[in-house]
C-alpha cells in the first residue's frame, strides 16, 4: 500500500490564489446601491432600487426591460 498524502488543499486552484474573476455581485465590478437603470428600447432613465436588479424592472414609459447604466 502506498503512502497517502494527508495534506489538505489550499483551495487556490491553478492560479495560486491570484484570481482575476470578481465573482457574482462582489468586488470592484459590483455596481452598488446607487445609480440608474436605463431602458434598452427608448433610453428612459430611472433610479436604481437597491436589492432589485435593473434587468427585473420594466421601463415606466414603454414597458421594455431595463439595464444598469
Amino acid at each position: 500500500m502506498g503512502q497517502r498524502n494527508n495534506r489538505r488543499g489550499s483551495g487556490q486552484g491553478r492560479r495560486g490564489g491570484t484570481s482575476s474573476g470578481q465573482g457574482r455581485m462582489s468586488g470592484p465590478l459590483a455596481a452598488g446601491p446607487g445609480g440608474y437603470c436605463v431602458c434598452q428600447n427608448c433610453g428612459t432613465r430611472a433610479e436604481h432600487v437597491a436589492g432589485k436588479p435593473c434587468n427585473q424592472q420594466k421601463c415606466p414609459k414603454c414597458g421594455a426591460q431595463m439595464m444598469r447604466e
